[in-house]
């Protein structure tokens, strides 16, 4: 199997933040309907996908302002602050679709293509207890800017997300190795937006031959012979994938001395989850 280490290619781990634009908020004292939708509340969830490391036992970050900017908005001060209230995140802790919430608010009704992430410290933290805090670039200062393409609509009484992928094996990138010795880690904040309108999830669980749990099983999705993401399965057995785009995938499945498992040209609609499923065979 795929030797699963902090530098594996395949295993690209993501710190997600949800953008939820629900328009659900009526101005009592206006009767205009073309005022009714005028805001939405925005709900900022985030989430990660399990790490796929033997060394690392913490991925911390604290995000203290979260921005973001309408379409066209580029004078003066075009960025509306969603949250000041700094918080800290093992991103570690936040596996397989599992969310915590970081921000509700009211927004107006409009197009957003981008925003402004500010993160004022990071660190890493081995299973022996070591302990490495990190430089932080710019981020810390004017905020790391990711870009939503498409951009995303909040349109009255509708539901739009976004999710911001922060891939932590990029983003703490290791000095060193686990034969001999981490020297430290650099921090380099890699974000990717997607509009989860246009994107599916996909889910579903791996058992072994015996029709036990496959736990720790590498789900690797690739998209016209290109690596895209993977995730790993938890103690249930169970994986969740966030952020395809719409279209049509290959999945890899390995898990321990088994031969890999390809599911070939799954499905994935936007907006919609998609259910994969696989046994490894007696061998």
């Amino acid at each position: 199997m795929t030797e699963r280490k902090f530098m594996n290619s395949k295993a690209k781990i993501y710190f997600t933040l949800i953008i939820v634009l629900v328009s659900a908020l009526m101005l009592s004292s206006c009767s205009d309907p073309e005022n009714e939708s005028a805001y939405g509340t925005l709900s900022v969830r985030m989430t990660d996908a399990p790490f796929p490391t033997d060394d690392v036992s913490e991925a911390n970050v604290t995000v203290t302002k979260v921005e973001v900017r309408g379409k066209g908005e580029s004078q003066g001060s075009p960025f509306m602050t969603l949250t000041e209230e700094p918080a800290s995140y093992n991103l570690l802790d936040l596996t397989n679709g599992v969310t915590a919430s970081l921000v509700d608010l009211e927004v107006p009704v409009g197009t957003y293509d981008l925003v402004r992430v500010y993160v004022s410290e990071a660190s890493v933290v081995l299973k022996d207890g070591t302990t490495y805090d990190l430089k932080v670039p710019s981020g810390s200062s004017s905020g790391i800017k990711v870009f939503i393409s498409p951009s995303i609509e909040v349109v009255g009484g509708l539901t739009s997300e976004l999710l911001l992928d922060f891939d932590v094996a990029n983003s703490f990138v290791p000095q060193g190795n686990a034969k001999d010795g981490y020297n430290g880690f650099t921090f380099k904040p890699t974000i990717k937006a997607t509009n989860l309108s246009t994107a599916g999830r996909l889910v579903g669980s791996v058992t072994d031959s015996l029709s036990a749990v496959a736990e720790g099983a590498q789900v690797s999705v690739y998209a016209a012979d290109t690596f895209n993401t993977s995730s790993f399965t938890d103690a249930d057995g169970a994986y969740a994938i966030l952020g395809l785009e719409a279209g049509s995938y290959d999945v890899v499945f390995e898990y321990l001395t088994y031969d890999s498992i390809v599911a070939e040209d799954v499905t994935i609609n936007a907006a919609n989850v998609t259910t994969q499923d696989v046994e490894f065979p007696v061998q």
